[in-house]
């Protein structure tokens, strides 16, 4: 017979968990609008974001990079975001002959140009790819944004700026992190969108 668990307990522990790192997140709000506007201007200058991440934060990078070529939640053109994490070829290519701590960095070096941004997203911030992506990013003269956890770690030695999720458990970090990803996605949406508005209303205007 298996033991018995309490999902009771489990439940109620995660949820209270949750909400309070997610209460605290308002605290780094000067940091996430830095971070938000930086990616905003990016992208106004016909520059790209590229995310990283090992793991679940490879799942989320992807998903980050979807929702700005895709769309989030406004109509908009699409916008030139890429992960380092999809191409198995590349990476097994990489990791085999320059070891699994470059297989972000040599791509940041065939793909990153000056004025483009690159996130790091860790939840230990202990990740050494990540920290070599984000350090040759910035050697290329790129923005570059962290995302952690508690305590930070190596990666925010080499970010401009650093979005932590205050917990040292793995899901709840990865649970803010998508958090942020998604309202900077938001407010990306709504920048964009509305100069994307305003332009087209100029067009018509100049027609008329």
């Amino acid at each position: 017979m298996l033991p018995s668990t309490n999902l009771s307990g489990v439940f109620s522990d995660a949820v209270a968990e949750h909400l309070a790192i997610i209460r605290w997140l308002s605290s780094q709000r000067k940091d996430f609008e830095r971070a938000a506007n930086l990616l905003c201007d990016c992208l106004r200058r016909n520059h790209k974001i590229i995310w990283c991440g090992n793991g679940g934060s490879a799942a989320e990078a992807q998903h980050l990079a979807a929702e700005l070529v895709g769309r989030f939640q406004r109509p908009r053109s699409p916008l030139p975001s890429i992960a380092l994490t999809t191409d198995s070829s590349v990476l097994t290519a990489i990791a085999n002959d320059f070891g699994f701590g470059q297989v972000f960095a040599r791509q940041i070096d065939a793909l990153c140009q000056p004025g483009d941004a690159v996130v790091g997203i860790s939840t230990s911030g202990h990740s050494d790819n990540v920290r070599a992506a984000l350090e040759r990013a910035r050697q290329l003269e790129a923005f570059t944004v962290a995302m952690t956890g508690e305590n930070g770690g190596p990666v925010t030695d080499c970010a401009d700026i650093c979005l932590r999720v205050p917990s040292s458990n793995p899901a709840r970090v990865q649970e803010g992190h998508i958090l942020l990803g998604h309202m900077l996605c938001e407010h990306i949406d709504i920048a964009l969108a509305a100069e994307h508005q305003f332009e087209n209303a100029g067009a018509l205007l100049d027609f008329a």
